[in-house]
């Protein structure tokens, strides 16, 4: 069909020269005819064309996925013109995080602050003084940093949605999710971190209702092998009308869906320290980030409980540990009344809670004991949803498909959240296996009894010796690990899982019955290793056996996985505060019966 075109095209120039051999050209008119045909083109596509035929006939479609934003790079196999760029909103931009190099961090450079770093030459042949003058060039120059996916603006349809009351607006959600179809190729989120991701992100309306198709778009397949740009000149002549309908049929899965429809009320009960005071450090930081970037959000936290579909308890069971426990008592007891009483209040306070028995609100608590603080009220144990790092399916406190499993992120500086990211390529990584830590749980014993000291390959320590991080210290060797062993300590979740993903080592997860994070939607077996414990005497034959094609597939899906497990001093689309909101809306969901 193309080569047809092109002949047809060159046979009408031909066609044109001789015509116009031997005549007059009127240059006045031709150049008034050309404004007005320029003129005319210009308002039709302002006012007329919608947006992806206006790129089509005049800018080539630009896809910028969010990880390469977050990289602060844009590749793309087309020039963008200027004028493209200049119709771009300027939008502020928070710290962006380097995910595919070695390098660590890359701050964004704020207005009106001039970068001091030096930019080294371009190796060529011209003389020094040419050398000189270029680099005087390029230091005037600042980099430019793309920011995140802009949200954009809600349309009708959404605002619509957005507007239903709490129980219709969650059965709508909860039917749209069920009819999402499986999609592979996404340029906003990595597919193969995903079960589906089409489930977790948006989809055609075209693609899951079949009956749209038929009735609005009846002649929309002209010839399977026709261009984009007489495709969508066809779509002007024959189906403009049907075209713009279904242009505007979108559909939205879970994430899009929170975003546009999700309101939580967040209770203002209960007194500092304990209630709506983070705790922001140290290994159980994640329950205190969390409760400080929710309270500080205005897009999905609402005045009105009327509107709300989820409600927040904000308590810290780190902060209750510091105020309430006696230490060596053993006795736990006092920070489960504390919170059955307070739940009690605000039961017989407030309506919302009696509504739904409180399958409707959740907590967030990271601390060792947050499933045990519970456990004095039935329906805050059986029916609310509980965000924890301790997600053990044995204890029978935490529910799959109800509960969600927490990160647990060690935190050393709240001022800098993120620092010391990334690691070195895989030709420097000359170490198999490296695990360092205390000797508590039952599993840690065990993998120091079988590979402390058996093995030069398995780098297997109980607290690194002094003697050793003199030479490589503990972030060191993890940088220099293909895997980094994650052992349960007293409880099944780990610091060193997430620690792995930022400095780019493949984990090696050992615990039973743990239930790895955002297990809803993430593919745990694309970019780490699960071993059972009685399977740690064969350890290193497992891993040895990881060809290295899959390999290095599992340390690229590790990289690409890191943004959804740092903490932004502001949230960003698919960050770790979003990722946690998105698994507490999700598992909400699952709860909502569709009548038949």
């Amino acid at each position: 069909m193309e080569s047809l075109f092109q002949l047809i095209t060159a046979r009408l120039m031909k066609e044109l020269r001789r015509c116009c051999t031997g005549c007059r050209i009127d240059w006045k008119k031709l150049f008034f005819v050309v404004a007005i045909m320029t003129t005319a083109g210009a308002m039709v596509r302002t006012y007329t064309l919608p947006y992806p035929l206006t790129i089509w006939f005049l800018f080539p479609p630009v896809t910028v996925s969010s990880e390469r934003a977050l990289n602060g790079t844009l590749t793309s196999s087309k020039t963008i013109p200027t004028a493209r760029l200049e119709q771009l909103p300027l939008i502020p931009i928070a710290p962006t995080v380097l995910l595919n190099s070695t390098t660590g961090l890359i701050q964004s450079v704020e207005p009106g602050v001039e970068e001091t770093g030096k930019v080294s030459p371009s190796i060529n042949s011209a003389p020094r003084r040419r050398q000189r003058k270029n680099n005087k060039t390029e230091k005037s120059i600042e980099p430019i940093v793309m920011p995140p996916p802009p949200r954009s603006v809600p349309s009708h349809s959404q605002r619509y949605i957005g507007s239903l009351p709490p129980d219709e607006a969650l059965m709508y959600a909860k039917k749209e999710i069920e009819h999402a179809q499986i999609t592979t190729d996404d340029p906003d989120l990595y597919a193969p971190l995903f079960r589906n991701v089409s489930v977790f992100k948006r989809d055609n309306l075209l693609e899951t209702h079949p009956e749209i198709q038929e009735k609005s778009v009846p002649h929309l397949v002209v010839a399977p092998r026709v261009t984009s740009h007489i495709h969508a000149i066809l779509f002007i002549y024959f189906q403009w009308e049907h075209y713009m309908k279904a242009i505007k049929c979108r559909t939205y899965r879970s994430y899009e869906l929170m975003e546009n429809i999700l309101k939580v009320y967040i209770y203002k009960d209960g007194a500092r320290p304990i209630f709506h005071q983070p705790y922001l450090r140290g290994i159980y930081a994640s329950e205190g980030w969390f409760m400080k970037l929710l309270e500080g959000n205005r897009q999905f936290v609402t005045r009105d409980p009327k509107r709300a579909h989820l409600f927040y308890l904000p308590y810290s069971a780190r902060q209750m540990e510091i105020a309430l426990y006696v230490p060596d008592s053993h006795n736990m007891r006092p920070l489960s009344i504390l919170l059955r009483d307070y739940v009690n209040k605000i039961a017989a306070k407030y309506s919302f809670w009696n509504r739904t028995q409180g399958s409707d609100h959740f907590l967030v608590a990271c601390h060792d004991w947050g499933p045990y603080t519970v456990n004095e009220h039935k329906e805050l144990s059986r029916n609310t949803i509980k965000a924890l790092c301790n997600a053990d399916l044995s204890e029978g406190i935490f529910v799959a498909r109800r509960d969600v499993s927490l990160p647990e992120t060690t935190i050393r500086n709240p001022k800098r959240p993120l620092r010391d990211l990334g690691g070195k390529r895989v030709s420097q990584r000359s170490i198999l296996a490296f695990f360092a830590g205390n000797m508590h749980g039952r599993v840690r014993p065990t993998l120091l009894q079988y590979w402390g000291n058996k093995d030069e390959d398995m780098r297997i320590y109980g607290p690194l010796p002094k003697r050793i991080s003199r030479k490589m210290s503990y972030v060191q060797h993890m940088k220099s690990s293909r895997f980094c062993i994650c052992p349960m300590g007293y409880e099944v979740n780990s610091p060193r899982i997430v620690e792995a993903i930022y400095y780019e080592c493949v984990p090696v997860i050992i615990a039973d019955n743990f239930v790895p994070p955002f297990n809803e939607v993430l593919d745990w077996s694309a970019f780490s290793v699960i071993v059972a414990e009685k399977d740690i005497p064969s350890l290193k034959e497992i891993l040895l056996a990881i060809p290295m094609k899959r390999y290095l597939s599992m340390q690229t899906n590790v990289k690409m996985l890191q943004k959804h497990f740092l903490w932004n001093p502001k949230p960003i689309r698919y960050d770790l505060f979003h990722m946690i909101l998105h698994s507490i809306w999700f598992n909400r969901l699952n709860q909502i019966q569709i009548p038949e």
